[in-house]
């Protein structure tokens, strides 16, 4: 069975929604599957965009690499010196590469490991999240784990400390902060941070699971997403943006490097992690960096093969979309 027959197959079976991509290679191939908008019957098509969730967190770690970069930050940076009264239970001895790598010990507001995303209730009406700065009262409140540095431990609120961090060092707001370092030089035109209750063109809506009845996201996450994730971006962007972020142009190429190498070796799991982007071994030996994001109403797996120039990349519009249609483009 060819690999094109094998996802109309996982496809059907699981009801997925969403769109397979490789691209860069000589045998290119966008797959668009399901309803955009069941509402409507508006069909995916090869160019819809969805929310990549977590996956946004490698666009938070440039951002961060960029202001490194510029001398505004080092990784070594103990964030209560841009916190200062703010957030009093991180750890002082909290650096940037502690957040960037997961090995903050921060206590987390979303733990993963202690509920369901799509059980997780903000604290606040979603339509209040509209900044960085709206997050602080979730962020708050949260005992310092573990000692910082001691392990890898996957921290959603680490990153929209990053954010914060980010916004206090360069004057500048976050999602101006993505677009001008990340999606301008990579000509990712059709991404970006979108209000939900006014998304544009081609967006795809959120649903909790790929039951006919099911509901959609709108009032699980937060109204504009930040930090730690709720990104946009469609198949043909994911390419565009794994090819300039290896060509050096978001950030220097040593300074990639760094950002792709290994930093922490995460435990019983297939991936280690470096700064914001997850590594798998590649066939030449060096790292294919990948992103990883599921949440309410989304799911989604981008990784770049450094040895072919080619990227695979799995959008979906439900939390575990992305998962089986991932393995059948892999086998």
């Amino acid at each position: 069975m060819s690999t094109a027959a094998a996802l109309d197959a996982t496809a059907e079976k699981t009801r997925f929604a969403g769109v397979v991509a490789v691209l860069g290679g000589e045998e290119e191939m966008v797959r668009p599957y399901g309803l955009a908008h069941r509402s409507t019957s508006t069909p995916v098509t090869a160019d819809t965009r969805f929310a990549i969730a977590s996956g946004s967190k490698g666009m938070t770690a440039l951002v961060v690499a960029s202001l490194v970069e510029s001398g505004a930050l080092t990784l070594d940076t103990h964030v209560r010196e841009l916190l200062g009264e703010d957030l009093p239970l991180v750890d002082d001895a909290v650096t940037v590469r502690h957040l960037l790598t997961h090995t903050s010990g921060i206590g987390d507001y979303l733990d993963e490991d202690q509920l369901e995303i799509d059980d997780y209730v903000l604290r606040r009406p979603v339509q209040e999240y509209l900044t960085t700065s709206a997050f602080l009262g979730d962020l708050d409140g949260h005992p310092q784990a573990f000692t910082p540095g001691e392990r890898f431990v996957y921290c959603n609120g680490g990153f929209l400390v990053l954010a914060l961090v980010a916004e206090r060092a360069s004057g500048r707001g976050y999602h101006d902060l993505v677009h001008d370092v990340v999606l301008a030089p990579a000509g990712m035109t059709d991404s970006g941070f979108f209000r939900s209750d006014r998304l544009p063109p081609r967006t795809a809506t959120g649903y909790l699971s790929e039951d006919d009845d099911a509901i959609t996201n709108v009032f699980h996450l937060p109204i504009l997403g930040n930090g730690d994730g709720g990104m946009y971006a469609t198949a043909a962007d994911m390419h565009r943006f794994w090819t300039a972020l290896l060509a050096g142009r978001i950030v220097s190429p040593a300074t990639v490097e760094r950002m792709i190498s290994v930093q922490v070796e995460v435990p019983d799991h297939p991936s280690d992690y470096g700064l914001g982007f997850w590594l798998r071994p590649g066939a030449d030996g060096d790292a294919d960096p990948q992103l990883v994001g599921e949440d309410a109403g989304a799911s989604f797996i981008s990784r770049h093969d450094r040895s072919e120039g080619v990227t695979r990349t799995v959008l979906s519009s439900t939390p575990e979309g992305a998962s089986q249609m991932w393995e059948t483009l892999l086998d």
